[in-house]
């Protein structure tokens, strides 16, 4: 596929605009177009390692659910580890793609596949998506009437002010009169231009209509998940569960206070990667993520809420498998797809 093809149709899978607006996400490095991608290289992470050996297998495009350009690059040399992946993938004409938390939110993504881990369970996002194309701009909407005495002024004074979208006109009728009804979208701060301005004319402000753009919630879609299983079991039961899903011998655990490993668990709160913001303040039996700060433990631990730790990316990296069979449909099987080898976790217990 050409490259720009194949990154609409990544877009397509997992809108970025799904991503937190931190982030930074799609096409990160692009090598000189026309460029065809026969060969898709999924990795969790994109070390020095792994790009050797996306350079051994010949990819042409790799997909990092991490970004590896996070932080902006004031120049591109060999003296950075993540300056010198850039010189290596246009070296070697490999493009670089990153979806991150647009992943996260979505239904068929990380976090839905480590809700598996849990057993039989129904789960909702903590943090519902919103439509990012509805409203496409403004979060107020503002409506009033006005004669053609007032129009051009009023349209003038409007133009001056920052912020303003979708300005419409069209005709009205108001009190037997035949007016104008001016239509915008507008920003917060826009709203109280916009307010001061109508309330100088009384004939304006009283037939102004005021509307709170509220963009309609995603069904499924969002950061984290509340998992209620189908039946409570015990905490150790939830703990080899997570161990064999995520295939890892060891995890960490924290017993919340008046907890015991046997302890049912009814309610589950999990976020893939660094949970603490996502997860904090959520009523549930056990928080699952990949790392929390110590003293995000401490005030779980406190509210009487388990916590499991499992490493940042090993929360995430098994979902590869599934990504690359997911895609494979999405692309018609029209490219290769393979999976990192060399991807893991930098952290090991020794």
């Amino acid at each position: 596929m050409n490259l720009r093809e194949l990154v609409s149709a990544l877009n397509d899978f997992a809108s970025p605009a799904l991503a937190e607006s931190w982030d930074n996400v799609g096409l990160l490095v692009e090598p000189s177009p026309p460029h065809t991608v026969n060969t898709l290289f999924l990795t969790n992470d994109l070390t020095e390692e792994v790009m050797e050996e996306a350079v051994q297998k010949k990819a042409d495009l790799v997909l990092s659910y991490h970004p590896p350009i996070f932080t902006p690059l004031k120049r591109v040399t060999w003296k950075t580890w993540k300056e010198r992946l850039v010189v290596r993938a246009l070296e070697n004409r490999i493009g670089i793609y990153s979806p991150h938390t647009a992943y996260d939110a979505i239904p068929h993504g990380v976090n839905n596949w480590l809700t598996k881990g849990l057993g039989a369970c129904t789960s909702v996002p903590l943090h519902p998506s919103t439509a990012p194309s509805s409203p496409a701009e403004g979060t107020h909407r503002v409506e009033f009437c006005a004669d053609a005495e007032h129009l051009d002024a009023v349209l003038s004074k409007i133009k001056d002010i920052p912020e303003i979208s979708c300005l419409t006109t069209f005709p009205a009728r108001a009190e037997g009169e035949e007016q104008t009804r001016v239509s915008l979208n507008c920003s917060q701060k826009a709203l109280l231009e916009m307010v001061a301005l109508l309330s100088q004319n009384s004939l304006l402000h009283h037939k102004t209509e005021i509307l709170l753009l509220q963009k309609p919630l995603l069904p499924h879609t969002g950061m984290g998940r509340l998992c209620t299983l189908s039946e409570p079991v015990s905490l150790s039961v939830i703990i080899e569960r997570i161990k064999g899903h995520l295939q890892l011998p060891h995890i960490r655990v924290a017993v919340g206070a008046g907890r015991t490993l046997e302890s049912p668990v009814k309610k589950a709160a999990l976020c893939a990667g660094s949970g603490s913001s996502v997860l904090k303040g959520t009523e549930a039996d056990l928080y699952l993520t990949g790392e929390m700060s110590h003293h995000d433990v401490l005030d779980a631990v406190a509210n009487g809420i388990s916590v499991i730790l499992c490493e940042h990316s090993n929360t995430e990296r098994g979902f590869l498998s599934e990504l690359r069979d997911a895609l494979a449909i999405h692309l018609q099987n029209k490219i290769n797809i393979i999976v990192s080898e060399k991807d893991r976790d930098p952290l090991q217990v020794a």
